[in-house]
């Protein structure tokens, strides 16, 4: 497996600390309002990348929130509550939100107001091997005197020091320098600490969270590209001149931007798609093949077009699903709960459709799902893969050839363990014998229309259909229909 180490700008084999498991730690939300579609597609990135390494190893994922911040001090003014009350009001929202999109909950989730001994504790060391200095109140990383500083972002000091500037009231020696602890103000949050009350500046937060969990040297550390500097080239330094131990982690992976309209989202300048607004009208999974349709490191653009294309895609899985269950004569539902994942557990045996010596698209697309994941976990190379596979099995399916259903419902639980693009079924309901037999009825006046060249009832009949949520389509075998999902589930 070869992943992009954003320190040495290259491909590099994934060689981790411990063989067969990953530590990783990826920087969480700074919980001061909803998330939007830039929050997610990091998020989903990284839920893409832990999955496929829990598909070869074990795994140990922490994600932090920062609950302690100018912006939530600001917004807890705005709504006249307590920061306190701010971070954890957003913080469920986050949680919420995430399940909704199905991201795997992370094995720990430690706050920063809940790791303050431990910064001040590190800032402490870093005081003591001189690569800090208080002031006011205030203690102040020297970045002059770290060697190195800068190797994340590939930046020369000179480099820094002519975009750095110094802030009204901070007492820095140097613009380039950053906080490590800041002097209480009035009214806000506030600890004990050798230099007074105060509360630690923003980056000391994932040096000292990560380092908890996993010590120095874990395998992977990731976040969004936007983190790179400062945020991760601050992190390096605190650790390492914290410790003296090198290197802090062994593999940076960061994620691209989201583009709205030709610019960057962010919440800042209001050019964002929340995301409680686009669940309203798209699912989850369609939003998630949005991410998986481009690279992790490229950026994204968003347009509602791309994600109504999602939409279409992912109903097109679900129709091959739901043929691949009618042939097992296994209901849809049980190819998307226990039995899909119970499949998914079982990665032998794809090539059960290919003719005397060919290969059936399951094993074809298991090959292509492994070589592109593999390869800096390539997650548009797995999509093109479940897609082409499904194209084969549905022309397989037209010609009565039904052999291989086992292998491609194992197949396609595999891609759905990975990316989480295939939706749940429609459950049964009591109505469910009288609504099939109504559409039929209504399919076979529609056919009968045809047959006499009455092609306006036809069309008709069909348009009626759909007003209703039931989507016809015509094959070479027949005519099919299955619910549209978007409006039975009432989007």
């Amino acid at each position: 497996m070869r992943i992009h180490n954003t320190e040495s700008g290259e491909l590099e084999e994934l060689v981790t600390r411990r063989p067969g498991h990953v530590d990783m730690y990826v920087c969480g939300p700074t919980v001061y309002g909803p998330p939007h579609l830039g929050h997610a597609r990091t998020v989903i990135c990284f839920d893409m990348i832990r999955r496929w390494l829990m598909h070869s190893r074990t795994v140990t994922f922490v994600s932090n929130y920062t609950d302690v911040d100018d912006k939530i001090i600001a917004r807890a003014r705005e709504e006249g509550r307590s920061a306190e009350e701010v971070a954890r009001t957003y913080e469920q929202v986050w949680a919420d939100i995430m399940r909704r999109l199905r991201v795997l909950e992370p094995d720990r989730t430690p706050r920063a107001t809940e790791a303050i001994s431990g910064m001040i504790s590190m800032i402490e060391s870093i005081v003591e091997r001189g690569h800090a200095y208080p002031a006011n109140g205030d203690v102040y990383f020297d970045v002059s005197s770290y060697a190195g500083y800068g190797r994340l972002s590939h930046q020369s000091l000179a480099d820094l020091r002519a975009g750095a500037r110094v802030e009204p009231g901070e007492h820095k020696r140097n613009p380039e320098d950053f906080a490590l602890w800041k002097a209480a103000k009035p009214g806000e949050p506030s600890w004990e600490s050798p230099w007074g009350p105060g509360r630690p500046g923003w980056h000391i937060e994932c040096s000292v969270m990560s380092t908890d969990a996993f010590g120095m040297g874990f395998d992977i550390h990731g976040g969004g590209s936007d983190l790179v500097f400062p945020h991760h080239e601050n992190e390096i330094a605190q650790a390492e001149a914290a410790t003296g131990a090198k290197p802090f982690a062994r593999y940076w992976l960061h994620s691209g931007m989201v583009n709205l309209a030709g610019e960057k989202m962010a919440k800042s300048t209001g050019n964002v798609v929340m995301l409680s607004d686009l669940l309203e009208v798209h699912s989850a999974e369609a939003i998630r093949l949005l991410v998986a349709q481009t690279h992790y490191r490229h950026q994204l653009e968003f347009t509602e077009d791309l994600v109504e294309e999602c939409e279409r895609a992912v109903d097109r899985l679900a129709t091959f699903r739901d043929r691949v269950a009618e042939v097992l004569q296994v209901d849809s539902a049980a190819l998307t709960g226990p039995l899909l994942e119970a499949l998914a557990g079982g990665r032998d045996g794809y090539a059960g459709s290919g003719g005397e010596g060919e290969v059936g698209p399951e094993a074809e697309a298991m090959s292509a799902l492994e070589r592109s994941m593999d390869d800096d976990f390539g997650t548009p190379g797995a999509v093109a893969a479940l897609f082409e596979m499904t194209k084969r099995a549905n022309a397989e399916l037209d010609t009565g050839r039904l052999d291989a259903a086992w292998s491609w419902a194992k197949a396609l639980a595999v891609f759905d363990e990975i990316l989480g693009v295939l939706p749940p079924a429609r459950e049964e309901g009591a109505d469910t014998a009288l609504v099939e037999g109504l559409v039929e009825l209504a399919l076979d006046i529609r056919r009968r229309a045809r047959e006499s060249r009455d092609f306006e009832l036809a069309d008709r009949v069909r348009a009626g259909l759909g007003e209703l949520g039931i989507l016809v389509e015509d094959a070479p075998t027949g005519t099919r229909w299955r619910r549209d999902r978007r409006q039975t589930a009432g989007r």
